[in-house]
């Protein structure tokens, strides 16, 4: 989005500022006979079994691999948890 200022018969565009969510970063996965087990900073965060470990190494060859296991974990940023810490509905906690 880009507004236009008018500063004395001068005008100046401004550019809004777009802040981005840090890629996920930490993961790792190790394959255990048919299982595979995906760590989070070298904790278990879940094991993937039968047809959803195989279509998980035969993803992880094609897709960002920090990515896909944020997904299947469901340990991603969305980009509003320091805001739902100081709403007032998670106060006390």
């Amino acid at each position: 989005m880009v507004q236009i200022g008018n500063l004395g018969g001068r005008r100046r565009a401004r550019v809004a500022s777009v802040r981005r969510v840090p890629s996920p970063h930490g993961f790792d996965h190790v394959a255990r006979g048919e299982d595979v087990v995906i760590t989070h900073h070298g904790r278990p965060a879940t094991t993937l079994r039968g047809r959803r470990a195989a279509e998980f190494l035969a993803d992880v060859q094609t897709e960002d691999p920090q990515e896909l296991m944020a997904r299947l974990t469901g340990n991603y940023r969305r980009g509003n948890e320091r805001q739902a810490r100081r709403h007032p509905r998670n106060s006390g906690r």
